[in-house]
């Protein structure tokens, strides 16, 4: 029997309109564990972050109930909502030091000044900040500013915290550096944390779950591997790593599977996952990584030609990109190793790839929109 741990957070058939007309949250019906690290994910006005200023209390939902811990917060002020919140841009009092922005939050819950010395020291050390208490965030770098709007997220020990988009404004070392922190804190700690972003590798590396959001609706909501491997439509499969399309229709269903003519006449058998049936249309999903090359007669379901258009030399794998079936953005990982350095540009290659490892998915195909 699966342990189910504690339900911290539901939204129940929430609606969010600024204008009165225009739905930007469709009805949302989402329960969030005690514990877990849930990341909401999309692109830029697909609801994401309004979900989280109404969590925080900061936008009044138009329709429907949230609760924290069983207890409806609708009407409940952000203040007495307990809730721990980091920002993109750190939001530190400039004229305190480290230790006064990490005392704060604690001499607004009248904490005793002992008790207070005390938590402000236990969460320097836990963000690997001790020593910097008298610091002012001028004096500190990105990551230690970011460190800190963590550290006073968590002093008064919050049950959960949001973060939105909070490493957006460092460069990529030091945001995968600070990934790695949050989860390594998050796994000590064992809080619940509801984090927002755009970046769909920051969020299949620190997640529990994603929430993938388009148009206000959750499109997909899923551990990381499961979204990767089992995307459930074609803008899921889109946004979520890299993928190729292949456009066609279903010729015929055969249980599980379902052989699909692409535009250029050639057929594919695929997994059926999102299709009506016969003569539906279907966008095809594929990972680059599951093609082989040149497969050597090897018993592959699927074997078509491709054109080799641009080779990238990316030091342990090249990217190419072919033209298959009339689509010219196929991209293929290629090992790099000795059998494949003759590989160049304008040739014809042979290409296999398994029926399981290609989804068809509904036609729509639409294409992400721009983070």
């Amino acid at each position: 029997m699966v342990e189910t741990k504690p339900r911290i957070v539901r939204f129940d058939r929430v609606q969010k309109s600024y204008d009165g007309e225009t739905l930007v949250i469709k009805d949302l019906n989402l329960d969030i564990e005690a514990g877990e690290f849930l990341t909401m994910l999309g692109p830029s006005g697909s609801g994401k972050t309004t979900c989280l200023m109404m969590l925080a209390g900061f936008e009044p939902a138009t329709y429907g109930e949230i609760y924290l811990n069983d207890q409806p917060i609708n009407h409940v002020a952000p203040h007495r909502r307990s809730i721990g919140m980091v920002f993109q841009n750190y939001a530190l009092f400039p004229h305190m030091t480290v230790a006064e922005n990490l005392a704060f939050p604690l001499q607004v819950r009248k904490v005793p000044k002992p008790d207070i010395r005390v938590k402000v020291e236990r969460i320097l050390d836990m963000v690997r900040l001790s020593g910097f208490e008298s610091r002012q965030p001028a004096q500190l770098s990105g990551g230690q500013q970011q460190r800190v709007a963590v550290a006073r997220a968590l002093v008064f020990e919050p049950a959960l915290v949001l973060m939105d988009e909070p490493l957006g404004a460092l460069d990529k070392n030091l945001r995968e550096e600070m990934q790695y922190e949050i989860k390594r804190i998050h796994d000590n700690l064992g809080i619940t944390v509801i984090y927002v972003t755009h970046d769909q590798s920051e969020a299949l590396t620190m997640s529990s779950r994603i929430a993938v959001f388009n148009d206000g609706v959750i499109q997909q909501l899923a551990t990381p591997s499961v979204l990767y491997e089992e995307p459930e439509n074609a803008f899921v499969a889109q946004f979520i790593g890299e993928n190729n399309r292949l456009r066609g229709k279903v010729a015929s269903v055969d249980g599980d599977y379902c052989e699909v003519v692409l535009r250029d006449g050639a057929t594919v058998r695929a997994l059926k996952v999102n299709v009506s049936g016969k003569g539906a249309s279907t966008c095809l999903s594929l990972r680059p990584e599951r093609v082989a090359i040149e497969p050597n007669g090897q018993a592959e379901e699927n074997v078509l030609n491709g054109r080799v258009e641009e080779l990238i030399y990316l030091g342990d794998h090249i990217r190419a990109r072919l033209t298959v079936a009339g689509e010219d953005e196929f991209i293929v990982k290629v090992p790099n190793a000795p059998r494949h350095a003759s590989l160049s540009e304008g040739t014809w290659i042979q290409l296999a790839w398994a029926a399981e490892d290609c989804r068809a998915l509904d036609a729509s195909g639409k294409e992400a929109a721009p983070a």
